[in-house]
């Protein structure tokens, strides 16, 4: 089965469309240069025509159908059929016109080359050199019929034989002309997709770039702004001056352009607006348009945090192998001194402050292993409930009884998590449940419920104790904060960590039923995993 060509693009569909449209233009030209020879005063130019009533007939015929296939041009949506029709009511007509006017054969068939060139641009290369073909054929034919009708006017042979040998050329190379200028829109088009594509997403990566970026001109109008700079500065009016959105920036960027050092330092553009750190580029090497960076200083700090916590884990992990060793030593040292008779009580107190000095120590020392570990998570399904009990009592046994009670309120809910790092959370967040849920002189109650919220399940550890304030609960993840001075910071902060290791949540709430603190671990449901 023979391949079928790919139809033309939108572009060139349409520039075919211009193209059909002034050859049929140039038809009714051709038709009405030939009534005015023959109706006209031009038609004492080229002499009486050798067949009046024929010529004034084609030339009437002509002019009519040449007005039909203007209008047929206009309406047609596919463009072979006008054009096939068009080049052969041209060949008969050119054919008729030079054997009524045999005088004006020459110009004629000159005039004819460019309806055959015309139409051959628009067919394809069979149906254009059959145009053109038809058409010597016709000059021929017609020189044949003028030599058998009447005495000879001096024409030679020579004169058709190389109209239709110039027929058959020019049908040629203007189809091969129309085929390079296809081929050459067609890769503009493609070419300028692929621009428009490349500026598309171009576009779309700045405006949902989390750096601000600004285009200002040499006259200090802001032309373009993305999202994060529209936010960091407000709402900006197109081509509005950055003298008066920001008089702080505009200061800084004016600096820059002068060549002055560029200061470190962040700007508070406005009293509802983040600082901000501005950087600047020039868009051009030659031109006055500048690129504005604008940073907000809040996340750069994150990020600058999260570097030093990086670092630092590494750093403390080599540091905290170095530490046990010794410290071992000494808390094995200090327990043999208190195994002496001969110490006194009061050398006894300070040996058992030792004593406790190095165990809040080795526990800085845990607690920076397991920041630098960052095991990664090993999910199971679990059942919490059964989960839950067995970590409360094998916490009871290294609890003294006058520490608190710990209870356990559990629906029958299944998880996805690793039960290694849900029991260290647990085992954290009971630990300061239990030193700082309860008011002075009152045992600690402690409450660990389990239910769903929004189909998750969800862990709550609930204390009675005095609640923790607002300003103090916006900073209780972060590294090294606490509130009581025998406590690393590293905890909770370990205990969140763990949680997002699990895809799990760790938030603070307030208690709904009365004071105290509730600690609300949210936890990847049994079903997460399974296709939607």
């Amino acid at each position: 089965m023979p391949k079928r060509s790919q139809p033309p693009s939108p572009g060139i569909a349409e520039a075919q469309h211009h193209d059909l449209y002034f050859y049929g233009l140039y038809r009714v030209l051709e038709a009405g240069l030939l009534s005015l020879m023959l109706f006209g005063p031009a038609r004492t130019l080229i002499g009486a025509p050798a067949h009046p009533l024929l010529g004034k007939a084609t030339a009437i015929a002509y002019l009519v159908v040449a007005v039909v296939l203007l209008a047929w041009t206009l309406r047609a949506s596919r463009l072979r059929w006008p054009a096939l029709v068009g080049v052969v009511v041209d060949i008969v007509a050119a054919t008729l016109a030079i054997h009524a006017l045999p005088a004006a054969a020459s110009g004629i068939a000159l005039m004819l080359v460019f309806n055959v060139a015309a139409a051959a641009l628009l067919l394809p290369l069979r149906l254009g050199l059959a145009g053109g073909a038809l058409a010597g054929v016709a000059m021929i034919g017609e020189f044949v019929w003028a030599r058998l009708s009447g005495p000879a006017l001096g024409r030679p042979m020579a004169e058709p034989v190389m109209f239709a040998v110039s027929f058959l050329s020019i049908a040629m190379l203007s189809y091969l002309l129309g085929r390079q200028i296809r081929e050459s829109q067609a890769l503009a088009e493609r070419r300028g997709g692929q621009v428009a594509d490349l500026a598309a997403i171009n576009e779309l990566i700045i405006r949902r770039m989390r750096t601000g970026v600004l285009v200002v001109d040499g006259k200090g109008t802001i032309r373009l702004a993305n999202e994060a700079a529209m936010g960091l500065l407000g709402e900006l009016d197109p081509a509005r001056d950055l003298a008066t959105s920001a008089p702080a920036l505009h200061q800084r960027l004016c600096a820059w352009l002068a060549g002055e050092v560029a200061e470190d330092a962040p700007l508070q553009l406005g009293p509802d607006h983040a600082e901000v750190l501005p950087r600047f580029a020039k868009l051009l090497a030659h031109g006055d348009t500048t690129l504005v960076f604008l940073d907000d200083s809040a996340l750069v700090s994150r990020r600058a945090e999260s570097m030093t916590l990086a670092t630092l884990g590494r750093f403390s992990a080599g540091l905290a192998h170095e530490i046990r060793n010794p410290l071992a030593a000494i808390n094995y040292a200090t327990q043999l001194l208190q195994e002496s008779d001969e110490i006194s009580t009061a050398d006894q107190r300070l040996l058992q402050i030792i004593h406790d000095q190095c165990q809040r120590t080795n526990g800085i020392v845990e607690s920076v292993l397991g920041l630098a570990r960052r095991e990664s998570a090993r999910a199971e399904l679990i059942d919490l409930p059964l989960f839950l009990q067995r970590v409360v009592a094998d916490f009871r046994h290294v609890l003294p009884p006058e520490s608190g009670t710990i209870s356990v309120q559990a629906d029958d809910e299944s998880a996805l998590v690793d039960p290694r790092h849900l029991q260290q959370v647990v085992t954290v967040l009971l630990q300061n449940a239990l030193a700082h849920g309860h008011l002075p002189g009152d045992p600690a109650l402690v409450e660990i419920r389990v239910h769903a919220v929004d189909g998750r399940p969800v862990v709550d550890v609930c204390d009675r104790g005095p609640g923790i304030r607002e300003e103090v609960r916006d900073r209780l993840f972060r590294p090294f904060f606490t509130t009581s001075e025998h406590g690393t910071g590293l905890g909770l902060y370990i205990a969140q960590e763990l949680c997002r290791a699990n895809e799990a949540t760790l938030e603070c709430l307030a208690r709904e039923d009365g004071p105290g603190t509730c600690f609300r671990i949210g936890l990847p449901a049994a079903n997460s995993l399974l296709p939607a």
